[in-house]
């Protein structure tokens, strides 16, 4: 497979590292490698990507790119983003792709999580 201008890689700020490394490690199982005090890389996300020391965040209403998670539980992952302390920016509503839901990680990053319609595998 040619992989020539397919995306590779994102970055997202973060205020405080440590945080969204707790975050992510406990809430979806990714694994991170640090780069010095204001840089860490995650693995195991479907896409490689990494955090950058800032104090900024990412927005759908801001213009930014929307990263979307998928969950074969959408309800369970929902407990779970909520349980390792995640905002819910907004509720699970339906779309023609199936259902989501969006959160705000704990340094404000907002991104989404779908799944497929639930009677799309009957």
């Amino acid at each position: 497979m040619n992989v020539d201008s397919h995306i590779n890689y994102v970055e997202l700020p973060a205020r405080d590292l440590e945080q969204v490394k707790r975050f992510y490690s406990q809430a979806f199982g990714w694994t991170f490698e640090d780069f010095g005090a204001e840089y860490i890389a995650f693995h195991g996300a479907g896409l490689d990507g990494g955090f950058f020391k800032a104090d900024l965040a990412v927005s759908a209403k801001s213009g930014s790119a929307l990263v979307v998670l998928y969950a074969d539980d959408l309800a369970a992952t929902l407990e779970r983003v909520k349980t390792f302390g995640a905002t819910i920016a907004q509720e699970v509503f339906d779309f023609p792709g199936g259902q989501r839901f969006h959160f705000l990680d704990p340094v404000g990053n907002e991104l989404a999580v779908w799944s497929p319609p639930v009677d799309s595998a009957s």
